[in-house]
């Protein structure tokens, strides 16, 4: 990142167009799925549980992911509604953290976007039964075809068990890599979303 870049980066003042222009300038550096991000929940006994999505939408409303709701981080955010998610774009050697409290969308957002999905992904989406014990490939394989059968070239439908949720961050975090460690870290903190944002520089 050049000076100017620096100075752009130090008085952002609009942590979701920052956001934007980081995931941009991403899609054209990284080499595999730059809105690739790891989201962390809490299970019932308060255990961190973290895994790889893909964010799906990216506005001043927050970030959107799509997942089975009976899949373990269904059930978490039904329990503990609160998340937070992390980009990391290794070839620009940058990061992007927010945290906040999780909603679902609405069906027809759900329907909109399921409709969008190859038609591998939606078959897919019926026959896995996300996150439970699964006895043996050919048994996921067999579940498969028996949805392909069943839908044949019809539209498919989304199932009632998958949809979308959206993280609405009120703290945002950029880090961007500097020589010696001394990396630069800025912070957007607002109260609950739709308030003001509040900045501030962190130490690396």
């Amino acid at each position: 990142m050049n000076e100017l870049s620096l100075v752009d980066f130090a008085e952002a003042a609009d942590p979701f167009a920052l956001f934007e222009l980081w995931l941009a300038e991403a899609a054209a550096s990284e080499i595999n799925d730059p809105e690739a991000m790891t989201l962390a929940t809490v299970d019932a006994d308060g255990l961190p549980d973290a895994r790889m999505v893909l964010c799906k939408g990216a506005d001043a409303r927050g970030l959107v992911f799509y997942s089975n709701v009976e899949s373990a981080k269904g059930r978490e955010l039904e329990r503990h509604p609160k998340a937070a998610a992390l980009f990391h774009w290794k070839s620009l050697r940058r990061q992007a953290r927010f945290r906040g409290a999780v909603a679902e969308l609405t069906g027809a957002e759900s329907d909109a976007y399921f409709a969008t999905r190859p038609r591998g992904s939606q078959i897919g989406a019926w026959a896995s039964q996300q996150s439970r014990p699964l006895k043996s490939r050919a048994t996921l394989e067999a579940a498969v075809e028996t949805y392909e059968r069943r839908f044949g070239s019809a539209p498919i439908p989304r199932p009632g068990y998958w949809r979308g949720y959206r993280l609405e961050p009120v703290e945002i975090e950029f880090w961007l890599d500097r020589p010696s460690r001394l990396h630069e870290r800025l912070q957007f903190k607002r109260h609950s979303p739709g308030s003001s944002w509040e900045k501030r520089r962190l130490y690396p």
